[in-house]
């Protein structure tokens, strides 16, 4: 057993020798092997302090529980429910389906908006306009009848549909439905909207309530209408 381990050290050793020598010959400094040595050091450094900073955000993450799997969540430009929290990064599925990789620092550095963190019903405005002239108290009346007809609409003290009158627009009268929404409606912002729009327009229609046209006034003085060059113009 010593012999065997004693002739393998002979050939390392020999091997190492014959390595310096051919190098001599060849007229190579070692100093290059100290400088890709020292290059490819300062490259894994960096490499891997990315990968620290990460993994360390994730145990930060996962221990103050501040996101968590199954809230719905917005950070780097994307929206949507968490799926997964790692050690080094996190997966968020947006509402369209799609799965993002998000870094953990990205969790502590960046600006994140929990939409369910204490609380898993959301406040929701959808906008709509009237014709002049409309009863308010009928568009009240069809706003709460439709925010009622849509499943996920949340009811109680605080929490009641309620019709505000917001602005006096230039063709209508614009109102805003104010509704609370349960967690089932926040899957898919989107179509939460065309269930509110479409209950809208149906309780708007039962009322006579119309929504109208933009509509533009035009005003010619009297004179001569001259078109040269494709331009027109009254004298």
């Amino acid at each position: 057993m010593k012999h065997r381990f004693s002739l393998r050290t002979a050939l390392l050793l020999a091997s190492l020798v014959l390595l310096l020598l051919t190098l001599n010959a060849a007229r190579i400094p070692l100093t290059v092997f100290a400088f890709l040595g020292g290059a490819l050091a300062i490259g894994v450094g960096f490499g891997t302090q990315t990968i620290i900073r990460n993994f360390i955000s994730g145990l930060i993450v996962l221990m103050e529980r501040q996101v968590q799997v199954g809230d719905t969540i917005e950070v780097d430009g994307v929206t949507g429910t968490v799926e997964e929290v790692n050690l080094r990064s996190s997966t968020v599925r947006a509402f369209d389906g799609v799965e993002a990789i998000i870094p953990n620092s990205s969790l502590l550095e960046n600006r994140v908006t929990n939409w369910t963190k204490s609380d898993l019903r959301i406040r929701r405005v959808v906008k709509v306009g009237v014709a002049y002239g409309s009863d308010k108290e009928k568009v009240r009346e069809a706003g709460i009848a439709a925010a009622k007809s849509v499943e996920g609409t949340m009811s109680g003290p605080g929490r009641e549909p309620d019709v505000w009158l917001v602005r006096f627009g230039d063709s209508s009268l614009d109102f805003e439905l104010v509704v609370w929404v349960s967690r089932s409606l926040l899957i898919s912002p989107s179509r939460t909207r065309a269930r509110y729009l479409w209950a809208l327009e149906d309780e708007l229609a039962a009322r006579g309530l119309a929504i109208p046209f933009p509509q533009r006034d035009l005003h010619l003085k009297s004179g001569t209408l001259r078109i040269e060059g494709g331009n027109a113009r009254v004298e």
